[in-house]
């Protein structure tokens, strides 16, 4: 019985549970604070403000936890946490994502901090490390085009590699050249083979190798192809007419039981890829693979990389002026500027003047000439003369009865930094999606990444598998065979505004751009690095409004779940890809923490009742096939990712209300996984290359599942075990199944079917449970598998009599 679409799994927690849960889960918008000290809060009450300051940067620090209550309580305070729990002898180890500010915060409400593990300069190394990396393969063009200058007798081509090998009882010619004009020009190359030693070049036919880009800069032009008879040499003539020749030779034989099979194509990344990038990789994609592949903008735009431009003028709470303008920075917002003038005379009063974008607001001034102008006058001023360009307001909801101070020209900015090939207006979002067939008629596979913006590595992963897929699928025959019989969705980047603002702004920020702060809260440029909403908060099961736990709805926490379910854009894309109806499998990338987990995702604060978990056979299907994939991520580089942080997301993580993961599980039937790659959000390249290539290895495995899965004839089989118990007159009985599955059954005669009794587990993370009878009590049952084969072709109507039947009677020796 395969997993069907359940709207009845989503509940409503009871209203008595969640009035209890909100004392503890919900948290209120910041009032207006010091920024130097957040409201204060104790380890056993409510979430508040931790104070993230704009010009602060972060680290990663350990959070040491006594227990599992501690753990929840602070995920409560709606503290940025990265996706790293480790369980000691003495305790829980958390890690949180924090400001000098916020890490003080901390520590006033009872929390210990440990190490810091990841600092802001360990973030602006990973970008100037990416930064040389680009200027490494843009220099390596340069050089060869030099060459070319100084011996005008040289070709512009070079060939690097020419390899043969066979697979199976394919033969494969696999080739790598670099041609000067490629960082220009988008034209394949191709490449005529002999046929053998002596033969004439183009006897063995041509083939084309296509061009490889990455981060905007050509490396070098790569494919392969079948051959009939192994080719001893190569030509390839450049679209300018120079011609380059070379010897084939001989690729390394690859083990038979190696599921990639010989000359399997690997290593299409070289460096971290912003949003931008990421979208050009697999446009570049779909256009050299048309028969394979094709680009989907996805239906809602974000809100965009843009905001307004702002300044917050004075020091004083009470006598601060908060300005924002009404045009986007980029759209005139960053040329407004507004000066606080002191006339330097008696008895002025107050006047704003207004010259292009220049705003000028001379102070009152008293009978001595002191200036005498509160915050909430001065406000009010700008309103009413200059809110044709700006809206000003007092800070975070005080009264405004200071006297505010004098300040110089002020410019107003939108504090965005990312070049201009960066579009500022609402952004598209892209999928690709792949498959010889692709009308919704085969099985679906989707994978997402970088719902957290910062998480620089998922990305790549998903860049990596889409390479893998298309650029093997002609010479490859396992490749072939997933390409042939499923529809593959890749969304690379969810949200590409956060990604950005991440690359370019604040390497730490983990939301999207949305400002959903009430001018009377944190709206003003001071909180510009706690905007957002977090994506994988802001879905539709179990989540904040439903009353579980996980998720804030304070708009600085690091998981505000937003004003309200799907309010997203980013949201609502992923809901339409899940809607798919031929989607079945999906997998979530996010760093780090080297986890692999599935639903249920969330669980309330009070009573830690969680969402429904999958039945035994679900959970097993989850647990095998996931014993497949981290066995593929093991073999790059034997890199096991644990039996303790495999499993549902709440046992192993912690509750994440309102989750994607849970969102396709239980509102559309997808057998949903999430990767958390890695152990660090930006590691070094070397070891986010590494990553990259053994998650792809399982992003891979994933569609051998799902296409194990569509076609899976084999039916179950089933038998039942008895064994003494403890309590006179009774037996303890247990089903045992050939593959994950269903086991329905009765006692005492009637016919099961799918309304009889579901064998269930015995719990978290267990097997089937025990069932206690009556020594001699008459057991019905039939297995049904995930792929819905039932055991011995029964049809539980309630008539067919082909179930299983015995009796639960000891065995005799």
């Amino acid at each position: 019985m395969p997993h069907l679409p359940n709207r009845r799994w989503r509940r409503r927690v009871p209203a008595a549970v969640a009035a209890a849960a909100a004392t503890v889960l919900l948290v209120s918008p910041a009032s207006a604070v010091t920024p130097q000290a957040a409201a204060p809060a104790g380890p056993a009450g409510q979430a508040a403000d931790l104070g993230r300051l704009a010009g602060e940067e972060t680290s990663v620090v350990e959070v040491l936890l006594a227990d599992t209550a501690e753990l929840d309580r602070l995920v409560a305070t709606g503290v940025d946490l990265d996706h790293e729990v480790s369980r000691t002898e003495t305790g829980i180890v958390a890690h949180a994502v924090v400001t000098p500010n916020e890490a003080a915060s901390l520590k006033a409400m009872g929390y210990r901090l440990g190490e810091v593990l990841f600092r802001p300069e360990d973030s602006a190394n990973r970008v100037a490390e990416r930064e040389a990396t680009i200027t490494q393969h843009a220099a390596e063009n340069r050089a060869f085009t030099a060459t070319l200058a100084a011996d005008p007798d040289a070709s512009d081509v070079k060939i690097i590699r020419a390899d043969y090998y066979t697979s199976g009882t394919s033969q494969i010619l696999s080739v790598e050249a670099k041609w000067a004009q490629g960082q220009t020009s988008t034209s394949a190359l191709t490449v005529a083979r002999d046929s053998g030693p002596g033969t004439a070049i183009g006897s063995g036919g041509t083939q084309t190798i296509s061009r490889f880009v990455d981060a905007g800069v050509y490396l070098y032009h790569r494919g392969a192809s079948t051959v009939t008879t192994r080719p001893d040499r190569i030509q390839i003539t450049s679209p300018t007419g120079d011609v380059a020749t070379a010897t084939v030779k001989e690729w390394l034989p690859i083990p038979a039981d190696d599921p990639e099979g010989a000359g399997y194509q690997k290593d299409f990344v070289a460096s971290y890829l912003t949003p931008t990038e990421l979208y050009a990789r697999i446009r570049q994609l779909a256009a050299a693979y048309p028969g394979l592949a094709e680009i989907v903008e996805l239906p809602y735009k974000t809100n965009g990389y843009r905001r307004k431009a702002q300044t917050v003028l004075g020091t004083a709470n009470a006598s601060r002026v908060a300005v924002d303008s009404h045009a986007w920075g980029h759209e005139g917002g960053n040329d407004i500027a507004v000066t606080l003038a002191d006339p330097g005379a008696a008895n002025r009063p107050l006047a704003v003047t207004v010259t292009g974008t220049e705003i000028r607001v001379d102070l009152a001034t008293n009978a001595a000439g002191t200036v005498t102008s509160t915050a909430a006058q001065v406000v009010a001023a700008l309103n009413a003369e200059a809110g044709s360009l700006v809206q000003a307001y007092t800070y975070r909801g005080s009264t405004g009865t200071g006297v505010v101070a004098p300040a110089a020209r002020t410019a107003l900015t939108d504090g965005l930094r990312a070049p201009a090939s960066v579009s500022r207006d609402p952004h598209p979002v892209y999928a690709i999606r792949i498959g010889k067939t692709r009308d919704g008629s085969k099985p679906g596979v989707l994978a997402y990444a970088q719902e957290h913006a910062r998480e620089w590595v998922p990305p790549l992963v998903t860049i990596e598998t889409a390479e893998r897929l298309l650029r093997n699928y002609a010479h490859d025959g396992r490749t072939k065979q997933l390409l042939n019989n499923l529809d593959i969705w890749i969304a690379p980047s969810i949200n590409p505004d956060g990604g950005h603002y991440s690359f370019y702004d604040f390497n730490s920020q983990r939301k999207n751009m949305t400002n959903h702060c009430a001018l009377t809260g944190s709206a003003d440029a001071l909180s510009r690095n706690s905007w957002g909403v977090d994506n994988n908060r802001n879905y539709t099961e179990y989540s904040l409004f439903d009353g579980y736990s996980g998720a804030s709805d304070s708009c600085t926490s690091g998981t505000y779940a937003g004003p309200s379910e799907l309010s997203e854009p980013e949201n609502k894309n992923l809901d339409w890809l899940a809607s798919r109806s031929n989607i079945k499998f999906s997998m979530n990338l996010h760093s780090s923490g080297n986890y692999f987990m599935w639903s249920p995702g969330a669980y309330t604060d009070a009573g830690r009742v969680s969402a429904p978990r999958p039945t035994l056979a679900e959970e097993s299907f989850f647990w095998g096939a996931s014993s497949r994939i981290l066995t593929a991520i093991k073999r790059h580089r034997n890199m096991a990712v644990t039996p303790a942080r495999t499993g549902p997301i709440s046992d192993v993580l912690y509750s994440a209300a309102g989750n994607s993961g849970d969102m396709l599980w239980y509102k559309y039937g997808i057998y949903a996984w999430n990767f958390e790659v890695g152990t660090s959000f930006q590691p070094t390249w070397d070891e986010a290359h590494a990553e990259t290539m053994e998650f792809s290895n399982g992003l891979v495995e994933l569609m051998r599942v799902a296409h194990d899965f569509a076609n899976d004839r084999q039916r179950p089989e089933s038998t039942l075990a008895v064994k003494p118990s403890s309590t006179p007159g009774m037996v303890n009985v247990t089903f045992e199944a050939t593959e994950p599955a269903a086991v329905f059954y009765t006692l005492g005669g009637t016919t099961p079917t799918y309304s009889s009794t579901l064998y269930a587990s015995a719990g978290i993370r267990e097997g089937g449970e025990t069932l206690t009878v009556p020594a001699g009590t008459t057991v019905q049952w039939f297995s049904v598998d995930a792929a819905g084969n039932v055991e011995n072709n029964y049809t539980p109507n309630g008539t067919a009599k082909n179930f299983r039947k015995g009796s639960a009677v000891l065995p005799t020796s």
